[in-house]
């Protein structure tokens, strides 16, 4: 079970859910932009918020910055934990001023805002679940986008309901964290991304 469990947390990892809720949005929403332009929106996002991140813990573990990969300590996630809150603002900045897919701004501002209020929270010395922080982002984006754009893809928002309550699960299972971490990081995931839609 245990294995099942940490390829949960792999397969719904944080650095995924950006690429794969912008790959769902563009099969969900019809759009005019030729498929070069979506892929190659989709490539930025992919090395903007995996590789980059990837390549960053693998740096600091070389330079002993974090223990392991999974920066379980608050100490070990603070500098990644910024750094991210700045390249995912760059990224919605810049996918802002691509007209008809500024919707899909909304999800990057919404997660470098939700990575601030995590960051406040350190300085409590209270630890948040990262994981499903991004999965309450997910859900709060398409229940938006939804709304907007009179859609009817509930079974979507069904969807990352399950998983969210999968991965909480594989996460206690894994020892990573407290059920209040847990419930802590997906409702200031999904009240994040209201927040950053009412104000934007």
């Amino acid at each position: 079970m245990e294995k099942f469990y940490k390829i949960i947390s792999v397969i719904f990892h944080p650095i995924v859910v950006p690429t794969t809720g912008v790959l769902l949005y563009f099969i969900l929403i019809p759009s005019s932009y030729p498929s070069n332009l979506k892929l190659t929106l989709l490539s930025l996002i992919f090395v903007m918020t995996y590789l980059v991140p990837l390549l960053i813990l693998i740096l600091f573990k070389k330079l002993k910055l974090i223990e392991s990969f999974n920066a379980h300590t608050i100490k070990e996630r603070k500098l990644p934990v910024a750094m991210m809150i700045v390249l995912f603002y760059l990224l919605g900045n810049t996918i802002a001023n691509i007209g008809a897919m500024r919707d899909i701004s909304l999800l990057f501002y919404a997660t470098s805002g939700a990575l601030m209020l995590l960051y406040v929270f350190f300085i409590f010395k209270i630890k948040t679940s990262i994981h499903l922080l991004s999965l309450g982002i997910s859900t709060a984006f398409f229940l938006i986008i939804d709304i907007n754009n009179s859609s009817n893809f509930p079974l979507v928002i069904i969807l990352n309901i399950i998983i969210a309550g999968i991965v909480a699960n594989a996460r206690l299972y894994l020892k990573a964290h407290k059920p209040s971490e847990v419930y802590i990081g997906f409702f200031m995931g999904f009240i994040s991304t209201f927040i950053t839609y009412n104000i934007l």
